[in-house]
Formats: structure tokens, sequence, C-alpha cells
């Protein structure tokens, strides 16, 4: 079995397309650095409460999904919609907390995305959520209670106060590091960049590594 050498921290949010985006590229990273590289995610809240959510009717999202989102998700060969509604995000962060937990996190990461991006399903209801775990083979039913006890409230918090702390203002954000250096010293790829540039990035960190 390979050494973890890079590890990857993603500060994400599920109402972020361009968080969606950038999914297959991570993917593949996981792929071309198998055993090598290990990834970790991070909740990141955009709009939390009692921040206003954007109309999903606007011109502001209309002209960033019209001249970003679906030149992107073309290329990438990707299908998303801009949604009917826009949730708050913190339910949905839990939920996928929730799933890690159970050893499901890809799945029930991967159901939020295309419920919202997808279909135009409000994530930030917690029966949607409970049945988006168990398509993804998870308990619903004990997610909803861990909903309704806030287990997973502060786990989240954290991750917002950790994201603040280390200056990211925007999703995705990765930072990019040897396996057990501290985040403060990663290299930060902001944004749903090409796989190129991500592969440039760990590169980058196993050349230093070597060189050690």
């Amino acid at each position: 079995m390979k050494k973890t050498l890079v590890e990857i921290d993603v500060w994400s949010d599920y109402v972020c397309p361009f968080c969606y985006l950038a999914e297959p590229t991570l993917a593949q990273m996981q792929q071309e650095f198998r055993g090598e590289l290990r990834i970790s995610w991070h909740a990141f809240e955009l709009r939390p409460d009692p921040v206003p959510t954007l109309d999903p009717k606007g011109d502001y999202l209309r002209e960033v999904w019209q001249g970003s989102v679906y030149p992107m998700a073309q290329s990438r060969g990707m299908v998303l919609r801009l949604p009917p509604v826009q949730p708050r995000s913190r339910l949905a962060h839990e939920a996928a907390a929730f799933a890690s937990d159970e050893g499901r996190f890809e799945e029930m990461n991967n159901a939020l995305f295309r419920a919202i991006f997808e279909r135009g399903e409000d994530i930030g209801r917690p029966d949607i959520l409970t049945r988006l775990a168990n398509s993804a083979g998870i308990d619903g039913g004990k997610l909803a209670a861990a909903l309704k006890t806030k287990r997973y409230r502060q786990r989240i918090l954290a991750d917002g106060t950790k994201a603040h702390e280390l200056g990211l203002s925007g999703v995705p954000a990765a930072l990019v590091r040897a396996a057990g250096e501290p985040l403060e010293r990663a290299l930060l790829v902001e944004g749903a960049q090409p796989v190129e540039v991500f592969r440039q990035a760990v590169t980058r960190v196993l050349h230093a590594e070597s060189r050690r």
C-alpha cells in the first residue's frame, strides 16, 4: 500500500454550482495519485442565516449561470440547471457529516449536489435530506434524529471558523499540502480549476517533499 504523501483539504458548499463542477476534477486527481493522495471535505456556508439568499429569478444568478456555469458544465460533460430555490445549506452539511461517520460520504455528497443542481430540490428541508440519505444507503431515520438534535452542528460551525482563520472567502477552495504539514503552509487552489492546475499543485508538493 502506498503511503499518503499529499493532502487536499476542500472547503465546499452544496448551493455553489462551481463546487459541483469541481467534483470530477478532484475524483480524477484521486485516481491519478491513488494511495498517495487523501482528500478531506469541509463545510463552508456561503449564506448562513441571517445573510440573505440570492433570488433564483434575479439577474445576478442568471448572468453567472449563462456566462460561467453553463459553459463550464458543457466543457466538462455535466448537466446542471439553475435551481428554482436557494436554500440554506447548513442542514445539508450536517447530513454529509452524518454520512461520513456512516462511511457513505461520497454517496451522500453526490446525492446532495445532484438533487439541487440536476433536479432543483430544496436541500434545506429535513424530509428531502432523509430521502436522499435512504437513496444513498443510509438510514434516513437515524439522520432525521441527528438533524433534530443538531448532533453535527458544532462540526459544521468549526469548519466555517477554520475557513475564516485561513482567510478563505469563497468556494471551492482547496488547500494542497504535504501530509502532516499545517494548513497554513498549503498551496491554495481557488475555484473549479481544470485538472492541470490541481496536477501542478500536487506535483509541486511531491517534488518539494522529494528534495527534503
